[in-house]
């Protein structure tokens, strides 16, 4: 009796998921699609040869414009801010204990899809852009700095008409500066930057 009614349920399911599954199957990016980023995270490596320097992570939230030329090829702006949080910075030349730094990232990129037909599409992706720094009381002092950066990532959105989602990776690297702080910039750095977002289709 029991396998008869989770059967009947499952087919019930099956039959009711349908015509959602086939609606979604013809959603995908329009031409020009906004991303609203309000988590992420981005973690920064440590320079192997600068004592002062150390690891450190943030937390990320922005927004990106994609114009898309077709289904598989588009160019995205992105815009976003990373807030400290409050963490112990080891370095090799001494400890510190309170917020990273705040920043401020803006990229150019190129990004390209996977060529099939469904709702669920992954890309890769990968530009260029500008990371400023600004100070922080322990770690960075004076003016904020500004360095040119790369990044290469990839990710997956999921459509659904209007609306959608998505997730993200980015592996940045940041051009050194010799006037920057001791603790960040002086050496080429590393970083590494996850994100979850709303898509919204505004233009199909």
């Amino acid at each position: 009796m029991y396998r008869f009614i989770a059967l009947a349920l499952t087919v019930a399911v099956l039959v009711a998921a349908t015509p959602a599954l086939a609606q979604n199957a013809a959603a995908g990016p329009g031409k020009v699609v906004i991303t609203v980023i309000p988590a992420g995270a981005t973690f920064f490596t440590e320079a192997d040869d600068n004592p002062d320097s150390g690891s450190f992570g943030s937390y990320d939230l922005g927004g990106a414009v994609a114009l898309n030329f077709s289904r598989y090829v588009g160019l995205e702006g992105e815009v976003s801010g990373s807030i400290g949080v409050s963490q112990l910075i080891e370095r090799r030349s001494s400890t510190f204990d309170g917020r990273s730094p705040n920043t401020l990232n803006f990229n150019g990129n190129l990004v390209l899809s996977a060529p099939n037909k469904t709702s669920i599409v992954p890309y890769v992706t990968g530009g260029v852009g500008g990371l400023t720094m600004f100070e922080r009381s322990g770690l960075i002092a004076g003016d904020a700095q500004t360095f040119f950066t790369g990044n290469v990532g990839a990710g997956v959105s999921w459509y659904a008409g209007r609306w959608g989602l998505r997730g993200d990776y980015r592996f940045i690297a940041v051009q050194s500066k010799d006037d920057a702080p001791p603790f960040f910039g002086r050496e080429e750095r590393f970083g590494h930057r996850i994100y979850a977002g709303v898509l919204l289709n505004v233009a199909r």
